[in-house]
């Protein structure tokens, strides 16, 4: 059974951690014992990371559970376990690898297109994104009765890798197969079926990223974080007017890119 208490070995008589104990809660702390772990394989639990990533499709609630356990035990929101990370690359990898070999690229603008997506599109708005939600949900979202509690940036960032996984599955693999076939087609259903899919990995986006911040005891109305909803159901019923074809835009783009 998953534990529902915490266990903290290190306080001292008054409930207050001890200076020695207080040292490895530090972001510091926390953030070197995650880079550490992200060089031994061995001690990754890729099995529960696994787990997260079905979950995240049927049930995210329960992947948001854990991190109320998380934080029980080891007193801390954010994964301390690079796992799901890892594992998170790796799909990433192979699913620009198939976009590439979708669009016909050589060897060479694949490897630029995998350094493009890599490090700009999945890191760098990554952190750009987790760091505007972690300054936003602290700034106007944290309950006055407890400012003593602020939402954990590693937590963001880990929030931002949950809402990223399913878009990245929908718009990066399952959309694929429909390509060249069916959504880069100067059709009405190509439209469709594509700006649907974006539809759907835009819309698990926010809801997961609704999730995320709604688990944490201490915000308040983050029901806000649901108001997207409303500007992207009106672009999707513009875009299906107007016939704009959102991935046939994004193969365009990626074959800029690597020119």
């Amino acid at each position: 059974m998953l534990p529902t208490t915490l266990v903290n070995s290190g306080s001292q008589g008054n409930g207050v951690l001890s200076p020695r104990d207080a040292a490895r809660h530090t972001a510091g702390a926390k953030r070197y014992k995650y880079l550490r772990r992200l060089f031994h394989f061995r001690q990754m639990d890729f099995e529960f990371a696994l787990w997260q990533m079905l979950y995240l499709f049927t049930s995210p609630q329960r992947v948001y559970r854990n991190f109320h356990y998380r934080k029980q035990t080891k007193d801390q929101w954010a994964r301390d376990d690079p796992a799901f990370l890892v594992l998170l690359s790796i799909w990433l990898c192979v699913s620009t690898v198939g976009f590439g070999f979708v669009l016909d690229m050589g060897f060479f603008e694949t490897i630029k297109l995998l350094l493009w997506v890599v490090f700009i599109d999945c890191v760098g708005v990554g952190l750009l994104i987790a760091t505007l939600m972690w300054f936003i949900s602290n700034k106007y979202l944290v309950k006055q009765q407890n400012r003593d509690y602020d939402v954990e940036w590693g937590y963001a960032f880990d929030v931002h890798l949950n809402a990223f996984y399913p878009l990245l599955v929908i718009l990066h693999f399952i959309q694929l197969f429909f390509i060249n076939y069916v959504i880069i087609s100067d059709s009405v259903i190509g439209y469709f079926v594509g700006n649907t899919l974006w539809l759907i990995a835009i819309g698990y986006y926010i809801y997961v990223t609704f999730l995320g911040y709604s688990a944490l005891p201490f915000l308040k109305n983050t029901a806000i974080l649901l108001y997207p909803f409303a500007l992207l159901i009106m672009v999707y019923l513009i875009s299906l007017a107007c016939g704009w074809n959102f991935t046939k835009m994004l193969c365009s783009f990626y074959k800029y890119r690597v020119k």
